[in-house]
């Protein structure tokens, strides 16, 4: 009897890393939601997860993806699946950019370093963005393990806002461009801040303040609380010292944006920023076919459809229903960037399908940076990258060449705030 039950009893190995332990837990991105959600303090997982007045752009850039169906095809050699495309004139294994992420350094104290280092790992471009936790030279001193074995440089890009300063802009420009970011990545979407309503009910401060209500979350999420405790202080880092609010006190992010941005921005701005910077130039935040046309005649070389993540205008559009509709216009004049709702590797699927070029998340690398540091970034990454494999295989597609319209049918669509 007792060699019987040896033969069908087998133990797992205990695994020393709590992360690592976390990890093995999700089945998804989802899984890791949840599991950021228990990690962190109530008011920081918000202004993460949360989005403009009543979520419903949020909710639908997610649920969007579910109007596509696929159309598979069968009795095809996929034995050697090809994702890779080239993101602005350089090979990348995948079709897919880490978006830019304000103040990164409350999820984890290693913030945009994280982000950074797996993007590399991943040989995928990281966007850093200029309401950073680390700073462009930070980012650019970034460096790969040294049993990294492959010889790739990081592909960073910096964000810019169109900021009242010209000098101060004029000056990260300069500083992004001595620290080889190859793509600046200019944000139009953000006139004036939307109203975030759950930063609203919180009374959210960047950086977070230790008040009593913070007290509480603290007990309640003792690591975050010691790494945020232990840490250096979390600032703005690409504008600490200059004429501006760099986080050093607790600041409202409404008040410091409706304070800093500039409302009059128009597409002379884009002009100026093509007299600052000689190299590759998107545009962040497309949300019309007419201001995509308008994109090309301005000679950008990519464009993001983007609503930024559904925190700006709610019921603004889903940027996966723009993306045919942009391509079939001015898909040979730029590329195209889905930015929003992307949660598996069927969803980037989807949008190369239907005329993208490439995708960018945001929110699901921060889910798994909040769960597992550096490590839940990687495990996201490799998630979307076998998801993709997986779909194209089932699809019948070999590569990214072989994804077309032909491979959707587009489902009735749900327009219920519940779907």
């Amino acid at each position: 009897m007792f060699s019987s039950l040896k033969d069908v009893l087998r133990f797992k190995r205990f695994e020393i890393s709590p992360a690592k332990r976390r990890l093995s837990k999700a089945a998804n991105i989802g899984d890791l939601r949840i599991m950021a959600k228990k990690r962190l303090p109530g008011g920081v997982f918000d202004y993460i997860d949360g989005a403009a007045e009543d979520e419903r752009t949020l909710r639908r850039n997610v649920s969007a993806f579910s109007d596509y169906g696929f159309k598979p095809r069968v009795l095809r050699d996929v034995s050697n699946i090809d994702s890779s495309v080239d993101i602005l004139g350089t090979r990348a294994p995948i079709p897919l950019i880490c978006s830019p992420t304000g103040f990164t350094r409350i999820a984890h104290p290693e913030g945009e370093l994280a982000v950074s280092r797996s993007a590399a790992r991943a040989e995928i471009p990281f966007c850093l963005s200029t309401m950073a936790t680390r700073s462009i030279e930070e980012i650019e001193d970034t460096t790969l393990p040294e049993d990294t074995a492959r010889d790739f440089a990081p592909r960073n890009w910096f964000q810019v806002y169109v900021w009242k300063d010209k000098g101060l802009l004029r000056d990260l420009l300069g500083r992004a461009k001595d620290a080889n970011f190859e793509t600046i990545v200019i944000t139009v979407d953000t006139a004036v801040l939307g109203r975030r309503e759950r930063d609203v009910r919180r009374g959210f401060t960047l950086p977070p303040q230790l008040g009593l209500s913070t007290i509480i979350d603290g007990i309640r999420n003792p690591g975050w609380t010691w790494n945020f405790v232990k840490n250096e202080p979390i600032r703005f880092a690409n504008v600490v010292g200059k004429s501006t609010d760099d986080g050093s006190s607790a600041i409202s992010l409404a008040n410091h944006v409706n304070a800093q941005f500039d409302q009059s921005l128009s597409w002379r701005d884009i002009e100026w920023f093509r007299e600052q910077w000689d190299q590759k130039i998107v545009l962040k935040g497309i949300q019309t076919v007419d201001d995509a046309k308008l994109s090309a005649q301005h000679s950008v070389d990519a464009i993001a459809l983007s609503n930024h993540g559904g925190r700006q205008l709610d019921d603004a559009p889903s940027p996966i229903n723009l993306v045919k509709p942009v391509s079939d216009v001015v898909g040979d004049d730029l590329e195209i960037y889905c930015d929003g709702g992307i949660r598996r590797g069927s969803d980037i699927v989807k949008a190369i399908a239907m005329g993208a070029d490439a995708c960018m998340i945001g929110r699901p690398f921060l889910y798994g940076l909040g769960t597992a540091g550096e490590e839940g970034i990687d495990w996201v990454l490799d998630f979307l990258k076998q998801g993709m494999h997986q779909t194209m295989a089932l699809l019948g597609a070999r590569s990214l060449a072989d994804l077309s319209p032909g491979l959707i049918e587009t489902r009735s669509k749900n327009l219920s705030d519940n779907d």
